[in-house]
Formats: C-alpha cells, sequence, structure tokens
C-alpha cells in the first residue's frame, strides 16, 4: 500500500484569525506582534508581505518597511481556541494527527482513500471543512509519501494551495530543491555546504555516505538520506511535552525586583492555566534571566511534589530570583516548568490527605477561576495581583 504524509499548514493563522474577528482590519497590511521598542512580529497578513514584513522581524523595522502598518497584540487564547476546532476536522479524517504546532499538523493518510476517495479529494475536503468551521480561514496542504516532502510541498503554492508529490515525481523534484530546504539544514551547515559546490538536494548524491558522516556526523547521515527522499519518521499523534515556560522581553532594562515579580506573577498565571488544561503537573520550576547585554542564566529547583498551582509557580519563581542576586539590569524574565509525570492524568480534588491545607485553597480556587473562564471567557475574572499594571510596557512571548 502506499505510504501517504500530509501536512496541514494553516495561512497566516494569528493574522488571518484577527482580520475574520475585526472585519475593519481585512485587506489592511497587519501586524500580530507586541508593540514597543523591542516588538517583534509574531506574524504579518498576507497584505503587508510584498512590503519585505515577515515573522520575527522587530516592529521598528516592519513599520520603517511599512509605515502605514496596523498593529494588534498578540491574543494567544483565542488562536488556541480555533487550533483545537482544527485538530478535532483532521482527527475526523485520520487516527493519526501530530500537531507540529498551533497551525500546523501531519496526518497519516495511508489507506484513507477507501474511506474518501482519491487523495487529492480527500484534501480538497480537508480544506473546505476548515474553511466552512473556521468561517473563511484557508490552509496550504501538501502530500507525499514521506514525511518531510509533505511538509515542503505545503510551502510550494501558499495561500490556500494543495501540492501532491507522487511517487514518480520524488527524484525529479529533489534534483533541482534548494538544498536549505531540507529540514536540518541550519546556516552552518549550508555555508559548508557552498564550499563543496552543493546548492541543490540532488548534488548531495555526489559524495558517498560515509563521507556525509565524517563531515557532519548524524545530521550528515539525515541529509544524505532526504537527498534520495528518505525519511523513516511515522506520523507521531501524541509527543508528550517536556516543559511549559512563559517569558517577557521589557522595552527597558530594568534591575525593579517589585516590577519583576510582576511579571513573575503574570508567567506563572499563564503556565498554570496551560498545565491544567493539558492536565499536567511539574517538579521543576526553572527561573530564566537575560540580562541587558544578553547573557542569560537559569535558576531551578525540584519540588517535593509536582505542581500546576499558580500562586506555588509564583512563590516559587519569586524565591529563585531572592536568591539570585542581580548582576545588572534585566532584559528578558521568564518561567518554566518542568519534569512532568509519565502521562497527563484527571486533576481530582480534594488533594491526597499529605497535602496541605494552603495547597488545597490554591487547587480549588484554581479550579473554580479555570471554570469561569471557559464559560465566560478570560476577561470574566482576573486574579487581583494582575491589576497591579506594570508599570512599563513590554512585549510577551
Amino acid at each position: 500500500m502506499q505510504k501517504w504524509f500530509m501536512h496541514v499548514d494553516m495561512d497566516g493563522f494569528y493574522a488571518s484569525i484577527e482580520q475574520r474577528d475585526h472585519p475593519e482590519l481585512r485587506g489592511k497590511p497587519l501586524i500580530v506582534g507586541g508593540k514597543g521598542p523591542r516588538g517583534v512580529v509574531s506574524a504579518a497578513s498576507y497584505e503587508i508581505r510584498p512590503f519585505g514584513v515577515h515573522s520575527a522581524m522587530p516592529i521598528a523595522q516592519a513599520v520603517q518597511l511599512c509605515p502605514h502598518a496596523i498593529i494588534v497584540p498578540v491574543r494567544m487564547a483565542r488562536y488556541v481556541e480555533v487550533s483545537h476546532v482544527i485538530m478535532d476536522i483532521l482527527r475526523g479524517y485520520s487516527p493519526r494527527v501530530e500537531q507540529a504546532s498551533v497551525d500546523e499538523a501531519y496526518l497519516d493518510a495511508t489507506g484513507l482513500e477507501r474511506l474518501f476517495g482519491p487523495i487529492e479529494t480527500m484534501a480538497r475536503r480537508i480544506k473546505k471543512d476548515i474553511l466552512d468551521v473556521t468561517g473563511g480561514l484557508t490552509c496550504s496542504i501538501g502530500l507525499a509519501p514521506v514525511k518531510f516532502l509533505a511538509k515542503i510541498a505545503s510551502d510550494l503554492h501558499k495561500p490556500d494551495g494543495l501540492s501532491i508529490l507522487y511517487p514518480e515525481t520524488v527524484e525529479s523534484f529533489l534534483h533541482t530543491l534548494p538544498v536549505e530546504k531540507i529540514p536540518g539544514v541550519g546556516k552552518t551547515m549550508l555555508a559548508a555546504l557552498r564550499t563543496l559546490g552543493v546548492e541543490k538536494a540532488g548534488e548531495v548524491r555526489r559524495y558517498p555516505r560515509g563521507f556525509w558522516e565524517r563531515r557532519f556526523g548524524k545530521a550528515g547521515i539525515a541529509l544524505f538520506e532526504r537527498a534520495q527522499g528518505i525519511d523513516r519518521r511515522e506520523v507521531e499523534p501524541f509527543t508528550p511535552p517536556k516543559s511549559e515556560s512563559a517569558e517577557t522581553t521589557f522595552d527597558e532594562d530594568t534591575r525593579d525586583t517589585a516590577f519583576l515579580k510582576n511579571w513573575l506573577f503574570r508567567h506563572a498565571d499563564r503556565v498554570g492555566r496551560s498545565l491544567r488544561h493539558q492536565k499536567l503537573q511539574g517538579r521543576v520550576i526553572t527561573l530564566k534571566i537575560k540580562y541587558a547585554d544578553f547573557r542569560i542564566i537559569t535558576r531551578r529547583i525540584t519540588l517535593a511534589a509536582p505542581t500546576c498551582a499558580t500562586q506555588t509557580i509564583y512563590e516559587t519563581a519569586c524565591s529563585l530570583l531572592d536568591h539570585t542576586p542581580l548582576e545588572g539590569k534585566v532584559r528578558l524574565i521568564g518561567v518554566g516548568v518542568s519534569g512532568f509525570d509519565n502521562h497527563p492524568h484527571q486533576l481530582q480534588l480534594p488533594l491526597t490527605a499529605t497535602a496541605s491545607e494552603k495547597d488545597k485553597r490554591r487547587a480549588t480556587l484554581d479550579r473554580v477561576l479555570d471554570e469561569l473562564e471557559g464559560k465566560f471567557g478570560r476577561d470574566a475574572v482576573i486574579r487581583g495581583r494582575l491589576f497591579q499594571g506594570a508599570a512599563k510596557t513590554s512585549k510577551p512571548s
């Protein structure tokens, strides 16, 4: 049976959602991202891309390229909400769906022709279902016999594209494929390849497998195999998360401990909510600090028991900060939780008999706030500490 991998990639996801939710933004050059001198473009609408604006670009540079750009803040909770809807659609077609990010996923489409007809028909049905259920959002789909080629194919005819690499066309496609399109080929490897006169994937075959292994190790073996269309990876329906984190880059560097702790609480709240939604608890709390000179330090502690409680995460992060003498002004601060149990599990109340009364109260409060948020939205109830707005603007990431 012919193997088929499908890669579904939403088109300008963040910007498209903003334009759908706010019709006055449709057709306008739109940037989704943090404002201020250190803000970064998280997403750019297709209307602004001809100006040279793209994601990960500093906002200041983007505004120079397109002075009439409209900038709106990131609404991650909204994008995740729409993402859940899209992933549910995909799981209605295949039991093997691997979510790669909030706006892309792989499907194992092998054998599904028996249910949905030719793979071309199935892909078009998925595109229509996503368009209809999301109220107008488009996606681009790539189909190929191996995983990495499906991802490359999905990017060939964006937006609203459909590209299929049939087995008999793979070799000719690779012959002219720029080598930097192969996953794993970064700037350093690309520079080395160019010194060897290797510009296209097909040119990798000039040298044997052993040459590439000696030159780049395991990465060289992967390069050699993928240049021949070999990719042994399968679709993995669930990959347990290794950590959950949130961080903020400030518009102005600071040593104000109260200000830093205010942001630690915001991050603890965001991380805690995400962990509870995923039914995860972690034992390791990590504090991340980036100084004005871009030096990064991390401090971590392992708790006696796993937690997903906002207040516990916050207090632990504050304790780490208190025991970390600041060596200069801080540019970024972040909080992470890791050391999860092996599998997600159902969180139950009351907690175990060994838990303190304080922990029980915290868990009850978190549960009530999460339920209110689920019913009435994020702004229905806001923790009192979050009303203490930061005195300086900043860019959460």
